[in-house]
């Protein structure tokens, strides 16, 4: 069966909070060096996840303060009062620590790089340290969209870790086995399906109205060693629900249009193609599912 990885090039959004050339993938050899999974600027960090319900009374709020390679995965009572959905021996949610962010971003840097490399030919020793390099631009990425939202659009990292066991501890680097990114946005004035408008002013006006918001899912990732045991489908599965949560109606993706798995695979969660003369030329896809 071939494989469902690839990196796609879609139009840009006129969103400051969204990068240049989004990308959906399913990838990736799962390998760890802990020189240099941590980030070039280490920073105190502290991040106030004010929803979680404490394992205990004693406690109002649980507080992950410095990012930490060793930090283990957050129990399932620190993380009840979040969504989440359990699948065999795996749980899908959405990302809440920067460890998290960071492991989603090396994935993704894992699987751009092996595409580049088996593309270009490029040394392995290079395409290794401008891997490293990308994981951390990735990083930096994922939390400014995840933590800032702007202009009332948001970005959600979605992950899919191990599911932990009753005296089995593992930290949070080896336990993320997949991710994808959702965005929630409005079109712009005009626009009847994101990135219509290729040739639109930079500051368009935004269409804030119920029927202009739409979400839009990206960056899917799936580490190597973990293929085929239905994490992408499932992940996708729960992505669709806690869009629906929040009140959105339509999702898009884009898919090369040439990666039929890819393509089936969106079809078989109910996502269709988006038919319009604007986009019979372009490589990728537009589906759509209508919620």
């Amino acid at each position: 069966m071939p494989s469902i990885s690839s990196t796609i090039h879609v139009p840009h959004f006129h969103n400051s909070s969204s990068s240049k050339w989004p990308r959906i993938a399913v990838s990736l050899p799962m390998t760890t060096d802990s020189d240099f999974l941590i980030p070039k600027k280490k920073k105190e960090v502290s991040v106030q996840l004010s929803t979680l319900k404490p394992p205990v009374s004693r406690l109002e709020t649980v507080r992950f303060c410095n990012f930490n390679l060793g930090r283990f995965q957050p129990s399932p009572q620190e993380l009840e009062p979040h969504d989440s959905f359990e699948f065999g021996d795996f749980v899908a949610r959405e990302a809440l620590l920067d460890e998290e962010y960071w492991i989603a971003a090396w994935l993704r840097a894992e699987n751009e790089w092996k595409d580049r490399r088996e593309r270009y030919h490029t040394d392995k020793e290079f395409a290794h340290y401008r891997k490293k390099i990308y994981a951390r631009k990735e990083f930096a990425k994922i939390k400014k969209r995840c933590k800032e939202p702007q202009h009332g659009q948001s970005s959600t990292c979605i992950i899919t870790e191990k599911k932990q066991q009753k005296d089995i501890k593992r930290i949070v680097l080896r336990s993320v086995v997949g991710t994808l990114d959702l965005n929630i946005r409005y079109l712009l004035q005009g626009e009847t399906f994101p990135g219509e408008l290729v040739d639109a002013p930079r500051f368009c006006k935004i269409d804030r109205t119920p029927t202009s918001r739409y979400g839009y899912i990206e960056n899917l990732c799936v580490a190597k060693s973990y293929r085929r045991k239905a994490i992408a489908s499932n992940m996708l599965s729960f992505t669709v629900e806690y869009a629906k949560s929040r009140g959105v109606e339509r999702l898009y993706v884009h898919v090369d249009t040439n990666n039929d798995p890819a393509v089936a695979l969106y079809q078989k969660l109910g996502f269709e193609v988006v038919e319009n003369p604007l986009l019979i030329k372009s490589p990728y896809d537009l589906l759509r599912l209508q919620m």
